[in-house]
């Protein structure tokens, strides 16, 4: 699937276009190059629908001249100097950030768990045969299911860092990711769910996710009638169901240049106690096998496990080094530094602070579901939701619907609920009686997060 030839093609092209930096005498510069290969196939109404594979990627080109930066990209290094030439034009007429340079060249542990040879030798009729077997094995778990959406992927991606401040790094990472639509028409009712899963290695066999497809299927169907409208009970949500508002909102909340400048619902409150006591939320870059794990940052920075919330108490934020520069010259801090959290979405776009395995963990002992039920006695369970990307990160505020929420009354699941529509403020409902599961999965991208039970905050109104 990559080429043998493919991490030396790309620092060969690095260093050409190093040279020719040095020639132009640019004071700093940084280059990243990418390529990503790769094999992916769709699933539609219980059939494989598509198969497709490829590549792409590029280099990106950054320059930084008396604190100003420009960024420009290329996919052939034929044209890197019009590349180069046109950062330079950028940074010339952009504003000057004071303090403002490249990192330097520090050494940097490995994290393992990111690379899986076996990948590089999956093909398509392998692809084929593992859909053919979840296809296979959703019909089995109940006969009236149908995997109505989804597909399968694995990916090989060649990168290369390099700068004019010394860093050099290079390597391969690989991914292999399954996610599926699970539907149940029967009776002129519908009703479906989408679990995924995504991991730097292999998934042999079929993953969980597949049955817990079916499962939240068949548990959405025959909806009961809530009477009362709108209520605040407490609500347990599922890693799938929080995870998409946790890395919006949470992820938000954490980043410096937003704790600086009064945008994150925790502005102003470094040092003091902004959830539960118990609670604690780590941004581990350098998780074993982590989605978004890495030894260096985008910038080339050794990453580190950062304690952002300690027992309750705010005691860290993410930053870049352009934005910690940048907020420390507009005065809006005293002090900040890069803390090895800088990411880039590929070769097209300059770096820019970002979260990268988020943990929410507790000192109290976790529980598993019928625990978390117990406690709640009666409420709602909450598997999915729509509308997540209009949660507001700087108040906390989210109104989202969602169609896959179970009630429960008296520590018992009764039935489900339609639709309804959920809402509340995520700071707050952070703040006390908020116990996890003992499941911790990935969600949200790379949000490392069980069940959640929220005893407070949170109002739903079924419809």
């Amino acid at each position: 699937m990559l080429p043998d030839d493919a991490l030396d093609r790309l620092i060969s092209g690095s260093k050409k276009i190093s040279d020719i930096c040095k020639v132009k005498n640019i004071q700093q510069w940084e280059i990243i190059a990418l390529q990503s290969y790769g094999h992916e196939l769709d699933i539609e109404a219980g059939k494989i629908s598509l198969a497709a594979g490829g590549g792409g990627g590029g280099y990106g080109i950054r320059v930084l001249e008396d604190g100003k930066f420009g960024y420009a990209y290329l996919a052939d290094i034929g044209s890197a100097e019009n590349a180069i030439n046109q950062a330079i034009s950028i940074a010339r007429v952009s504003p000057s950030v004071d303090g403002f340079v490249l990192p330097s060249s520090q050494e940097a542990k490995q994290v393992e768990g990111l690379f899986d040879k076996r990948i590089l030798s999956v093909g398509p009729d392998d692809l084929i045969q593992q859909a053919d077997a979840i296809i296979s094995e959703v019909s089995s778990l109940d006969s009236r299911a149908v995997v109505t959406g989804g597909g399968l992927g694995v990916s090989a991606t060649a990168g290369v860092l390099t700068s004019s401040e010394g860093i050099e790094h290079q390597g391969i990472t690989t991914t292999h990711g399954i996610g599926v639509q699970v539907s149940i028409d029967e009776n002129s009712q519908l009703t479906s769910s989408w679990q995924g899963e995504s991991s730097k290695k292999l998934i042999d066999g079929i993953p969980k996710c597949v049955a817990n497809s079916v499962d939240w299927a068949k548990k959405t169907r025959d909806p009961i009638k809530i009477e009362g409208g709108a209520q605040d009970l407490p609500v347990v949500m599922t890693s799938e169901g929080l995870g998409s508002l946790f890395s919006i909102v949470v992820s938000s909340a954490i980043k410096g240049q937003r704790l600086a400048r009064m945008e994150s619902f925790w502005s102003g409150k470094a040092g003091q106690s902004v959830i539960a006591s118990d609670l604690s939320l780590t941004d581990n870059a350098r998780m074993n096998g982590g989605i978004s794990s890495s030894s260096r940052d985008g910038e080339g920075v050794p990453t580190r496990s950062q304690v952002i919330i300690d027992s309750g108490k705010l005691v860290g934020s993410l930053w870049s080094t352009r934005d910690s520069a940048k907020l420390v010259s507009e005065g809006k801090i005293d002090h900040a530094e890069t803390t090895g959290s800088a990411s880039r979405g590929g070769h097209q776009s300059p770096p820019v602070t970002s979260c990268s395995n988020l943990e929410l963990t507790s000192s109290l002992k976790p529980n598993n579901i019928h625990q978390l039920l117990d406690r709640m006695e009666t409420g709602y369970i909450v598997n999915s939701v729509m509308g997540a990307h209009t949660a507001n990160p700087t108040s906390g505020d989210f109104s989202v619907t969602t169609s896959s929420i179970l009630r429960v009354e008296e520590g018992e699941i009764i039935g489900s609920v339609k639709q309804a529509g959920l809402s509340g403020n995520m700071s707050k409902a952070l703040q006390s009686g908020v116990f996890l599961g003992d499941d911790v999965r990935v969600s949200g991208g790379s949000m490392y997060i069980p069940d959640v039970l929220f005893m407070q905050g949170l109002r739903v109104n079924p419809a």
